[in-house]
Parts: C-alpha cells; structure tokens; sequence
C-alpha cells in the first residue's frame, strides 16, 4: 500500500534533477539505463536476489521489459526505485528506492547494484538518500527492505541503515526476511 502524501507534499515531475549526494545522482529512468540495467541483471549472483523469477535476464527484451516495469512504476504512481548514477562517470549503478507495486507485501525502500560498483558504498548511500526522501514526502512511520536470507550483502546495508529483522514472509515463492526501517529510529539526514 502507498502512503498518502505529507501536507503540501508533491512527487517528482518530468524535468525533476533528481536527489545528489556526495557521489551519486538519484533520479528518474532513462532509455539511456536499459542497457545497462539489462547488463547488472545478466549477472547470476544479482539476478537471484533482485529479478522476478530470481533468473538471469539474457535478452535484450527481457532487460527492456524489466526497465518498463520501473519506469511503469513511475508512470503510474508518479514515484519509484531512482536509476542511480555515479557523478564522477554518468554510469548507470543500480536502482535504489521506493517500491509498492500490487501484491507487494508493504511500501519498501529497496536496492540492486550492478557488480562492478559494489564494495564502494553506493547501496548505503543511495538508501540513505531515499529514506531520507521517502520521509520526507510520504506519511509513513516505516518502510520495509525484503531481503532473503542468503542475501548477506543486502542485509548488511539494513543493519547499516538501522533497520531491524522483524519477521518473514513469502515473496512469491521465495522465503524473505522482512526489514523494518522506522521514521522514530531513523538517523540518516532527515
């Protein structure tokens, strides 16, 4: 379920610059990202934890139906997970931020980051930014993060957030644990 906007709140529009950190611009999707997107789900270790059958994505249309998901996403709720660009480079690194599209299990701020980039801290700082965003524009005292089990990186980053293991659900098949980010906890910049 999508919380209601804050009082005066308003969601991105067309021409939106995104949100900057120090390393990173978080915005909306771009023709420009397919490819690359296409190229971090081919990847196995990634695909399994972020595709939807949890399978590599080795054609050039499955890559542009999965960014036409995200960019769906936007489209009809007028928000979504940010394409993630490194300033220093303009390269796409992942997709990070808020996610509820039908039958998901509550309004989650996830994260996919192309192989190359890991190990850098980009997942944490993209995170932070969109919690911080998320907060400030919803009306909503949580978020969730399904992470899997086996999914150690992505659990690390929650930790790292402040987020805590709260239960687990089963995400279409897949056993998952489910990550609590609160508005009464939250350290990040908001």
């Amino acid at each position: 379920m999508i919380p209601p906007l804050k009082k005066g709140g308003t969601l991105p529009q067309h021409d939106w610059p995104g949100i900057e950190t120090e390393r990173l611009i978080l915005r909306r999707w771009r023709a420009s990202d397919i490819a690359a997107n296409t190229a971090m789900l081919s990847d196995p270790g990634t695909a399994r934890f972020i595709a939807a059958d949890g399978k590599p994505v080795v054609t050039e249309l499955a890559g542009w139906r999965n960014a036409a998901v995200m960019t769906g996403h936007w489209a009809l709720h007028g928000f979504g997970m940010f394409a993630v660009e490194e300033k220093a480079s303009g390269r796409y690194v992942g997709r990070v931020g808020p996610w509820s599209p039908p039958g998901w299990p509550d309004f989650e701020v996830g994260w996919g980051i192309a192989k190359e980039f890991r190990g850098k801290g980009y997942a944490l700082e993209a995170a932070v930014a969109s919690i911080d965003w998320v907060f400030a524009t919803f009306e909503t005292d949580y978020m969730v993060h399904c992470i899997e089990a086996e999914n150690a990186p992505s659990q690390s980053v929650a930790r790292r957030l402040g987020a805590k293991l709260e239960g687990e659900i089963d995400l279409f098949g897949r056993l998952a644990g489910l990550w609590v980010t609160r508005r009464a906890t939250w350290k990040g910049k908001n």
